[in-house]
Formats: C-alpha cells, structure tokens, sequence
C-alpha cells in the first residue's frame, strides 16, 4: 500500500463526517444509529439518501450542495477513496453529507425500515460473472426495499451496457415502475441538475466517447425473480482495471 493511501486511512479516522464499520469490527448487534441517522446523527428530520459503492463521494457531495433540505450517505469499503468525498465536504463546510466505510453486504445492519428515502446506484463494476455480487441484482434489491420507504426509488448510472441492461431486465420482469431509461443519458431529453452531475470515472467514460446509461425505478414487495438472458459482456477495459470481459 503507498505511503499517500496509509496517510489518509490515518486522516480519515479522525474526520468527523466518517463512521467506519467493516465487516470485521461489527458483531450480531445492529448498528447504533440504525434507525435514527436522521435524529441522532444528522440532528434533523430530514430524508435519508444513499449513495452505494459511492467511490470519491462526488456525488453524494454534489447532492448535499444542491439540496440542503435532505440528508445524504456515501458508503463504500475502500477508506482511500472515501477520504476525497469526505474532505470535500469538510471543505465545503457541509453538514447534511456522511461517509459509511463499510461492507454493502450488511446494510440492513445500518438502516431499518422505511429509513431511506432513495438510493443512488453510480457506476458500480458490473460483476459480469456472478450475479449476486451485481449492485442491482435480486440479491441486493431485497436488501435495499427492507429499508427503502415504500415507493422508494433507485437510481442507477453506469457506462456498462451489461449492467445497463442487465439492470433494465430485472426491472421490468419484476414489475417495478421504471420512471426514466435511457441507454444514451447526454443525448437525452432527460438531463436535469442532478443527473448532469459527473463522477471522476463519468468522465473518463465521456472522454472515450462512451455513452452513459441510466435507469431509475420505483420497487414493489413481490417475489424477486432474476432475468434469464444472456448479455454480451463489456469488452472494453478501465484505467487501472482489467479487462471487463475477463
């Protein structure tokens, strides 16, 4: 590990805006803001939004600017990218945006029901092998609307056209309402302040001439099924990344 990621998982365990709790340090024991993040933590009333695998946090912190009036939560593992999200907001002196350092796996432990208002999926690794590790797969759904308030929404941006229409399948077999798709969002009547909001890796994408997808939908309690297609993989490859169709 470099000397520049040591220092800021050392930083970043001193940032007020950052609860750290991976899979190691949490016992059977549910989180003790579970259920009252908004009371307790935020000291308000507001919604709950999450940002899932949020990377650098650039969206959770955009968010937070553009809507004082809500409350909002990055959560990802790796602390070294959390810290960028979370000194931007230090920074910016906002008060309305946290970061969870913790495994997505077991959020159910960090959020009771009807807690979250909405979810923000941004271009997660579309995990082209195995489903159940996908984002957006059945296996996460049920997880997320165990804690979403009824008619909560996702939102999903990505630059994978695996996990775009991996994503679009599941929604629409399982009957959710799909309230905006689009396999090419820039060139869409769909950009709004908020969807124009570019991530670091956003904008590598654009720059290699990659359309962006995004897909939002509003979840039912009905029994989950999984889209039984088959999708060509992503061939292309990332910076830093291998190949996607390895």
């Amino acid at each position: 590990m470099s000397r520049n990621k040591l220092a800021r998982f050392e930083e970043i365990k001193y940032f007020d805006n950052v609860v750290q709790a991976p899979f190691h340090l949490m016992s059977e024991k549910n989180f003790y803001l579970r259920g009252s993040w908004a009371a307790k933590y935020f000291r308000n009333s507001n919604p709950i939004i999450l940002e899932i695998g949020c990377g650098r946090g650039e969206y959770s912190v955009a968010l937070a600017e553009k809507n004082p009036d809500k409350n909002y939560i990055g959560i990802d593992i790796k602390g070294a990218r959390l810290w960028k999200g979370a000194k931007a907001a230090l920074d910016k002196e906002l008060d309305n945006v946290a970061f969870l350092r913790t495994h997505v796996e077991i959020i159910n432990k960090f959020f009771a029901p009807d807690e979250v208002e909405t979810i923000w999926i941004t271009f997660p690794d579309p995990q082209m092998k195995k489903y159940s590790k996908r984002l957006t797969s059945t296996v996460f759904i049920d997880r997320y609307r165990k804690i979403l308030k009824p008619g909560g929404t996702i939102h999903l941006k990505t630059d994978s056209r695996f996990q775009f229409i991996y994503s679009s399948s599941l929604a629409h077999l399982n009957g959710f309402e799909v309230l905006v798709e689009t396999s090419d969002l820039y060139n869409s009547d769909f950009l709004d302040d908020t969807l124009i909001i570019k991530t670091y890796y956003e904008k590598q994408w654009l720059s290699r001439g990659i359309a962006i997808k995004y897909i939002s939908f509003r979840l039912n309690n009905k029994d989950l099924k999984e889209p039984d297609i088959v999708i060509e993989k992503d061939s292309y490859r990332s910076f830093g990344r291998s190949a996607r169709v390895n």
